[in-house]
């Protein structure tokens, strides 16, 4: 079984059986929520190249809920109604002109215009370091580093259930923060990946803006289909995560090393992803140190989320 997860506000995300998200609230205890159930029966996520941008989608989707709920969860404040889906439609919007619009422009300005391999080069290479410019600059952020801190915590509790150790602090603490199935890598090979496929356009002939930003957002499913299969095959054969090694790198930006507390939270919110634990059964004297590692049999063979 392959479990993945995602760093929220205050905690942790984690897809297995259910998916769960732990939050360490200001009081200091940890409160769970269960988000529903992989929706991993579909005939569609047996399909190479399309399930990976459905994989994608409900992982955005849950990875969305998450962190509205985590924001509430952590605080006590429950959001405005329309403020989370003004949010949302804030970040597409800001996420098409970053990324798709203002690169394409800049490269036009830059003088490739005629040269379609040329011009998804130049705009794939501004593409790239508007991203990690994006990185760099959010991490210096003092609440963004500790979602970091959640996000290591994440990694360091999947390769304590991948190397099937007792899901506890002591055992967690000696992983490392990187893996290879994180979204950091996914998105490090969706923007090489798009740099191929984009110079594929010129087949159509001269394309003008307009054109060219479309065909930009209409291939993003495609782009994302391929970058799964790769992020697939570079975790199941070692020899080959050198070619993932940029997105490797830069998980050292993404993920920093959490405390005891953060890993708690992680560790917790994947014992509920794996149905280890009730819901009802938590509470403030929750002992990390007892498992039952045989029920570990009872999710073999789940379909794997990104990580």
């Amino acid at each position: 079984m392959k479990v993945g997860g995602q760093a929220v506000i205050d905690g942790v995300l984690m897809m297995g059986k259910k998916v769960v998200v732990a939050v360490r609230k200001v009081d200091g205890s940890i409160d769970v929520k269960e988000l529903g159930y992989p929706k991993t029966n579909s005939k569609w996520f047996k399909i190479p190249f399309v399930r990976g941008f459905i994989s994608l989608f409900y992982s955005l989707y849950f990875g969305i809920k998450a962190l509205n709920l985590s924001a509430e969860m952590s605080t006590g404040e429950e959001m405005k109604k329309g403020e989370s889906f003004f949010s949302i439609l804030t970040a597409l919007a800001l996420a098409v002109g970053l990324f798709i619009v203002l690169p394409a422009y800049l490269t036009k300005w830059l003088g490739f215009r005629d040269n379609e391999f040329m011009f998804s080069f130049v705009d794939g290479l501004i593409r790239l370091a508007f991203f990690l410019i994006y990185v760099y600059v959010i991490s210096l952020f003092e609440d963004v580093k500790t979602v970091f801190r959640y996000h290591g915590a994440e990694h360091k509790a999947v390769h304590t259930f991948e190397n099937n150790e007792e899901l506890t602090i002591e055992n967690a603490r000696k992983h490392s923060t990187i893996h290879p199935r994180c979204g950091t890598n996914f998105v490090m090979i969706f923007l090489i990946i798009a740099i191929l496929i984009h110079s594929l356009f010129g087949i159509f002939g001269p394309l003008n803006m307009i054109s060219r930003i479309v065909l930009r957002i209409l291939v993003l499913p495609i782009v994302a289909g391929v970058s799964y299969e790769l992020l697939r095959i570079f975790d199941k054969y070692p020899k080959l995560r050198i070619l993932a090694l940029p997105g490797m790198v830069l998980q050292k930006l993404t993920t920093a090393e959490p405390n005891d507390s953060q890993l708690e939270v992680a560790l917790v919110s994947l014992r509920h992803a794996l149905n280890l634990v009730e819901v009802s059964e938590l509470s403030d004297d929750f002992n990390l140190e007892s498992e039952n590692q045989n029920r570990y049999d009872n999710v073999k063979n789940q379909p794997e989320f990104l990580g």
